[in-house]
């Protein structure tokens, strides 16, 4: 698992900041990764996000997309989804629940399918 603070080493302060921090987003993905089979978390201009919804739809497979901004814009809404997920870089790729990774893990499991 990726290392992070222990809980004692956080003040109630930063407690409630990370608790708060735009959690309007996280509980979009993560409602979405809930209901929905395939979902990719992405942003415009990223062309890794486009390769991964190419070969989704490619591959006849239904999947959501949730887009967050652009490199110009929210990216504190997708630091927030970034930190939720441990995953650091878009597209996550999320199947029957889990975040299985980006462009290249999604490309693997569709091999391994």
């Amino acid at each position: 698992m990726r290392k992070t603070l222990n809980p004692t080493q956080l003040s109630d302060s930063a407690v409630k900041a990370i608790e708060n921090f735009h959690t309007d987003c996280v509980n979009e993905v993560e409602q979405t990764v809930q209901s929905n089979k395939i979902v990719v978390v992405g942003m415009k201009q990223n062309p890794v996000v486009s390769k991964a919804r190419k070969i989704l739809t490619e591959a006849n497979l239904d999947y959501k997309y949730i887009e967050h901004g652009s490199y110009f814009s929210k990216w504190k809404q997708r630091l927030a989804i970034k930190l939720w997920s441990g995953w650091p870089t878009f597209p996550m790729v999320f199947v029957d629940g889990k975040l299985i990774g980006g462009c290249a893990e999604l490309s693997q499991w569709l091999k391994n399918k």
